[in-house]
């Protein structure tokens, strides 16, 4: 039996973790909302995500871009223009992510209710 806990820098053999490594920033979350209406220059990303740090959204659309799910397209302006769009690969995470976020709908109150419950019997308040 292999052990579970891998060093860091090292890839999960497990397809299912490495789904989740490529999706579960809030921020790419985010981002993917904003991207599924279209084409999104760096600025309206910037605008749009509400919280982001201009480090963060720089990192999250890097990964993306390194993942194949966006592309990057700089126009020669001054100063440059940016523009990111979902790849086809991109696309094919709407879906899942209109699920879980169809999930959250549906679910939350009972999460948060779970939550309460479990802190009050474990005097957690």
């Amino acid at each position: 039996m292999t052990n579970p806990i891998q060093s860091p820098g090292t890839e999960s053999p497990c397809h299912y973790r490495r789904a989740l490594e490529v999706v579960s920033s809030k921020w790419t979350v985010l981002v993917f909302y904003e991207l599924e209406h279209g084409t999104k220059r760096y600025s309206d990303l910037k605008k749009r995500v509400e919280g982001v740090t201009q480090k963060m959204l720089t990192q999250t659309l890097r990964q993306l871009e390194r993942d194949g799910l966006v592309t990057r397209h700089v126009y020669p302006t001054v100063p440059p223009s940016v523009e990111y769009a979902l790849t086809s690969l991109g696309k094919t995470l709407i879906e899942p992510m209109r699920m879980l976020h169809r999930w959250t709908d549906d679910h939350y109150e009972s999460v948060l209710l779970a939550r309460a419950a479990y802190d009050k019997e474990n005097d957690m308040t």
